[in-house]
Formats: structure tokens, C-alpha cells, sequence
């Protein structure tokens, strides 16, 4: 905790970023791009990853002794399904589920899976729940397959629907989507944010959490999770400017304030791209210039708001009490 307020990391991977594991110049350049951003988002007065110790094999021991190092509480063990780019999609769901088994008083399991394998996708959903735990399910909806893109939507029946179909069989009603920020060769027409009207409005029982607020479709964003009660949005790879660009992580935090308000966003540090204890220490002394509330009308980014973005909103979801994870 920090200040008395509990952390839940929505975002931790353990990649794999070694040659072997890496497919070409397309995973070679997804590498690199978020290596640029721990190199150019880091504050002044940190030591950003070397490249030797970036483009390794990151090991749940390593993703662990991050966490440990910081005032998180909770955090998701999130994998990838980039095997378009990987040998193991980069975050492989073996080990961020071992991760969960390992330390189970410190990560939660989400799975992964990729909805363009149909039949395979829903069985391994199964394997993923009902013998590895998982509460959550994260996607992501391009592909680079063999040179080509190759990319799903959201709101498509035949390829989506039957995985939230299978999401809500298995008592799963929370899912993340990667939006926006595109890496390596990916096209960035494909993580637009359109497709989330239709899933919100076609399954209602299932809360879509849309990662790194979409940008760089953030105004799109907005006026989604202002109308559908279900969708809500991870700060997850934005909140890592608040060191090097305060003023643009103001603007974009205010516009969340405003428009969708303090109870539609979580939080997220994309562990190990960025150590999260610097960004949680500055987030929780953060404050948005007076000129943002009496010119923009963002309301008071009070300590009550901070709270629910590091943690309450995140247990919300997973239908989790705050006494009882403190507690162990």
C-alpha cells in the first residue's frame, strides 16, 4: 500500500525477448519499440534497461522481485498471444499462470487466447480457467502472419462473439483489449477503437477493460465509455508520462475525469517495461493544474479518486473485497 491505498497492478508481463524466442524483423522491431519507450518515458533520475538486459528472457522470478520491490498490492499476470511474432507470444500464459500459482497472494491470472483459431481458441479458454484460475481473459486483435496483417474485431459474430459466449459458460465476466499504441509491424487502423461499441451492446454482462486508453483514440474513447456502462479504461502505458510529459498525462487524466469519470479507470504499469514504484509514487502526489478545472471543468482529482484508480476499481471488477486480499 501506499498512503493506506491499496495497489492493483493491472499490467505485468513476463517477456521473452530472446533471439531464439523472437521471429525476424517483425518481433525484432516490437522489441525495439517498447525498449524506446522505457528508454524515453524513464525519469532523469532513474537507470533505464540496457539493451543486454532488455532483450532477454524475462523470468517469474525476475516479474516477482519487481513487484516485491514496490508498494503493489495485487497484480495481474498478463500474457500475450503474439505468436505471429514469438515462438510463445512473448508473454506466455504458462508462466504468468505459473506466476499466479507461485505467488498467489501476490498476482492474478488472466488468460489469452487467439479468437481467429476458433475451436482450439475455446478449448484452451477451458484449460485456462478450469485448471490454471483464470479470472479475466486479455486479447489482442492484430496479427502479422507470414508478412501479412491479419486482423478481428471486437463485434464480430462469428470470430468474437463466440469467445465472450464461451467467457460467460465459464463464469468469466471480465476481458481486456489491447487498443491502440501500435508496435512492430502492426497496422494502426486495426487497434482502432470502433469495434467496442458492439461487443459492449451485444454482451452486457461482460465488462471490457480498453488498455492504454486507446490512444491514440483517446476522444473517441471517451464518448464509448460514457455510454455503455461496461466499458472501461487502463492507464496501463499512459500513466508512464507523467514523469516526462506531466502536462500531457494532465490532459489526458483530466479528459477521463471529465468525461467518464473516476470509477471507469484502472490502473496498469507494464512491469517490467517500466519499474512501477516511481509511477506510483508520482501518481499518488500528482496534481492537475488549476487551470484544467476552471478552464476544461475537470473536476478535483481528490485522494479518494486516486485510490480507485490504483486499486478499488480493479477489485470491483474482479468481484474481489479489499480486506481479504490485504489480508492474504
Amino acid at each position: 500500500m501506499i498512503r493506506d491505498a491499496f495497489v492493483f497492478d493491472g499490467v505485468a508481463h513476463p517477456f521473452n525477448f530472446s533471439p531464439e524466442n523472437t521471429f525476424g524483423k517483425a518481433g525484432q522491431m516490437f522489441s525495439d519499440h517498447l525498449f524506446g519507450f522505457n528508454q524515453a518515458l524513464t525519469p532523469p533520475d532513474l537507470t533505464p534497461w540496457t539493451p543486454e538486459q532488455w532483450k532477454r528472457d524475462w523470468s517469474v522470478e525476475d516479474i516477482a522481485s519487481l513487484i516485491a520491490d514496490s508498494d503493489v498490492d495485487l497484480c495481474v499476470s498478463m500474457p500475450l498471444p503474439l505468436t505471429d511474432m514469438f515462438a510463445d507470444g512473448l508473454s506466455s500464459w504458462e508462466k504468468c499462470a505459473e506466476l499466479a500459482q507461485r505467488y498467489p497472494d501476490k498476482f492474478v491470472f488472466w488468460g489469452t487466447v487467439n479468437p481467429l483459431e476458433g475451436r482450439k481458441a475455446l478449448d484452451l479458454m477451458e484449460v485456462q480457467v478450469k485448471e490454471y484460475g483464470a479470472k479475466a481473459f486479455k486479447f489482442y486483435n492484430t496479427r502479422y502472419d507470414y508478412g501479412e496483417q491479419v486482423a478481428w474485431r471486437m463485434d464480430d459474430p462469428k470470430i468474437a462473439f463466440p469467445i465472450f459466449e464461451k467467457m460467460l459458460e465459464l463464469d468469466i465476466n471480465l476481458a481486456g483489449v489491447h487498443k491502440g499504441i501500435p508496435l512492430g509491424p502492426q497496422h494502426i487502423e486495426h487497434l482502432q477503437t470502433w469495434d467496442m461499441d458492439g461487443c459492449a451492446e451485444h454482451f452486457p454482462d461482460i465488462n471490457f477493460v480498453i488498455f492504454h486508453v486507446g490512444m491514440p483514440f483517446l476522444d473517441e474513447v471517451l464518448y464509448q465509455l460514457i455510454r455503455w456502462p461496461n466499458l472501461y479504461a487502463s492507464i496501463a502505458a499512459t500513466i508512464n508520462l507523467i514523469d516526462r510529459a506531466p502536462m500531457q498525462f494532465a490532459e489526458i487524466l483530466g479528459k477521463l475525469l471529465f468525461w467518464a469519470g473516476e470509477d471507469k479507470i484502472v490502473w496498469g504499469s507494464e512491469t517490467p517495461v517500466f519499474t512501477p514504484q516511481w509511477a506510483i509514487e508520482k501518481f499518488m502526489d500528482f496534481e492537475i493544474p488549476e487551470m484544467m478545472h476552471t478552464g476544461y471543468g475537470v473536476p478535483p482529482f481528490t485522494e479518494e479518486a486516486k485510490r480507485k484508480i490504483l486499486g478499488s476499481n480493479l477489485l470491483r471488477l474482479h468481484g474481489m473485497e479489499q480486506p481479504a486480499i490485504a489480508s492474504g
